[in-house]
């Protein structure tokens, strides 16, 4: 299994730990269970670190104080006086811009939640990593736009990758113990979005407000539009890929309304094991924060016989060509997986502006990927500055493209 580059740490009474995306949904359910679990200096078992956010400077201090965070870190620079200010007596440093997110994610910590959304994320993710730590991965954009890079940092620094995303969690708790060379096939399991039952007609109407009111899930919006197109599979088929060597074709994806399966592992010998629980973030972020134990959460517990009925069926990749496109992008490496990345978060942010229509977000992305995979040549990323450059080029036609 590709997950993990380092032994398991032993277990410690204290762990230094860093937050970074602290006030989006991932890092909201980490701070709960942080805080359920206690700080060292009340006893407890957890010593924080580093704490950032993009521009929330009120919701960054509270969670700051709150931890008892050694040094908080607004991602623009222009906020640092209203942090400063919104800090005043708490003792907690305050720091802006992304020079002050590397050098925070560098400094020496156990466990580093990686939950910052978007390119933006990858280097600070890419100097905790860096630094040997365990990674607690919620940055999709790491091992989809950089993966090759990404992967190789962590071989060289001896880090530890634990996947947080639901799926790829639930994959690796299945494999404990198990040899890739046994495993047959991977399945992530989709809940099929809020427009899994949709036309097509109906999806060229669909609003913002819809896209984001995901039926199981409580996410951001951002991640809320990927799962309505679908692309947000895309995306975790590509990081599975990377974390679970087993060969893109022998990765499935697999639609499941009630989000009760998180993923399945087909063995050679015919078994298939799964890991099972309520939609709940909190379970995989635990496992990770605990990791190799395992700790208590407030999650709801999963009672079957209330469910009733567990239903699967195939993707549609008519009304959900994001998928499509995500393999075809994984399949053909170099710069697509950049690309495809990159003009997606810009057409979702376009489609949640209401500048373009919800069908126009896999449209524009396939447009954008013809362009630049075509221009690009057969180019092979070989560092982030090289990853950077294809992000940057992809977003500047993807901002471009005009709707249907």
């Amino acid at each position: 299994m590709a997950v993990s580059h380092a032994k398991s740490p032993q277990p410690a009474s204290v762990r230094r730990i860093s937050i970074f995306g602290v006030t989006g949904s991932i890092g909201g359910s980490t701070v709960d269970l942080v805080r359920r679990a206690g700080l060292a200096g009340s006893g407890g078992r957890f010593l924080v670190e580093a704490v950032s956010a993009h521009r929330n400077v009120a919701a960054l201090a509270e969670a700051a104080r709150a931890l008892q965070a050694r040094v908080a870190v607004i991602a623009e620079e222009g906020l640092l006086d209203d942090l400063r200010a919104a800090l005043s007596g708490s003792g907690v440093e305050a720091a802006a811009g992304e020079a002050a997110l590397v050098e925070a994610a560098s400094r020496p910590a156990d466990w580093v939640m990686a939950a910052i959304v978007g390119a933006a994320g990858l280097k600070p993710t890419l100097a905790a990593v860096r630094q040997g730590a365990v990674v607690a991965l919620a940055n999709k954009e790491c091992l989809v736009s950089a993966g090759p890079v990404f992967m190789d940092a962590v071989q060289r620094a001896g880090a530890t990758l634990l996947p947080v995303d639901s799926e790829h969690n639930a994959i690796f708790q299945v494999l404990a113990g198990a040899r890739m060379s046994d495993v047959e096939r991977i399945t992530l399991t989709a809940s099929g979005g809020p427009f899994r039952t949709w036309d097509i007609a109906a999806m060229r109407a669909a609003t913002p407000a819809q896209a984001i009111a995901h039926p199981n899930w409580s996410m951001g919006a951002k991640i809320s539009v990927d799962s309505a197109t679908m692309m947000n599979k895309g995306l975790e088929l590509i990081e599975a890929a990377h974390l679970f060597p087993v060969g893109e074709a022998c990765i499935d994806v697999l639609v499941h309304p009630q989000s009760v399966v998180h993923s399945l592992v087909a063995f050679r010998d015919g078994s298939v094991l799964a890991q099972l629980g309520t939609p709940d973030m909190r379970t995989p972020i635990a496992h990770t924060l605990a990791w190799p134990d395992r700790m208590e959460t407030p999650c709801a517990r999963l009672d079957l016989a209330r469910v009733g009925r567990l239903d699967f069926e195939a993707p549609d990749d008519t009304r959900f060509p994001a998928l499509r496109l995500a393999r075809e992008a994984l399949r053909a490496e170099g710069v697509a997986p950049t690309v495809l990345n990159a003009a997606n978060e810009v057409c979702v942010a376009r489609f949640l502006a209401g500048e373009i229509g919800f069908l126009d977000i896999p449209a524009g992305v396939e447009r954008v990927l013809e362009a630049v995979v075509g221009e690009a040549a057969g180019a092979v990323p070989g560092s982030l500055e090289d990853v950077m450059h294809w992000d940057a080029r992809a977003r500047h036609l993807a901002q471009g493209f005009a709707a249907a």
